[in-house]
């Protein structure tokens, strides 16, 4: 028994959207800053001392995603002290949010204690938990993620060897 070549194998991945939002996303604790944001801690101290992460590399995670205008910094300034910023999403941030829901379910699934969750992602209007859910531009539910095929998109390069 034979396998068929996969036919992504046709296509070149230097132009690949995964690989170019992880090099944003993927950098070490990022999607950690960007939960602090989600859950509504916005200032520097605030976000170090719940995060954990050190000053330096939330100094780095949080220019890094100003930097890819996933946040923006805001001006505020507490009597009596120098003025400081605070980083709120952007609309291009706003648009991680499902992602963020589909990490934090996945998470939940595998890596919770056994007791549950420390954390649901709850609907505002009635208290039931939002659950991730796969749904075509024609609006049709993917139930089973076997039923969800790539294709070549409008960006698609033929892949060339790197002898050629």
């Amino acid at each position: 028994m034979t396998t068929a070549t996969p036919p992504a194998l046709d296509w070149s991945t230097d132009n690949c959207q995964v690989a170019r939002a992880m090099a944003v996303l993927g950098e070490k604790n990022a999607m950690i800053v960007l939960r602090e944001v989600f859950n509504g801690v916005r200032r520097f101290a605030e976000m170090q001392r719940h995060s954990g992460l050190p000053r330096q590399v939330l100094s780095n995670r949080l220019a890094l995603l100003v930097e890819h205008d996933v946040l923006h910094r805001v001006p505020y300034r507490d009597e009596g002290a120098r003025e400081r910023h605070e980083y709120r999403l952007t609309t291009k941030g706003f648009e991680l949010y499902p992602v963020f829901v589909a990490v934090a379910d996945w998470g939940a699934r595998w890596y919770a204690d056994p007791e549950g969750p420390p954390v649901e992602l709850v609907h505002r209007d009635c208290g039931s938990v939002v659950d991730p859910v796969l749904e075509c531009r024609d609006g049709h539910r993917v139930d089973d993620p076997r039923d969800v095929l790539p294709r070549p998109g409008p960006g698609a390069r033929p892949w060339s060897s790197p002898e050629s």
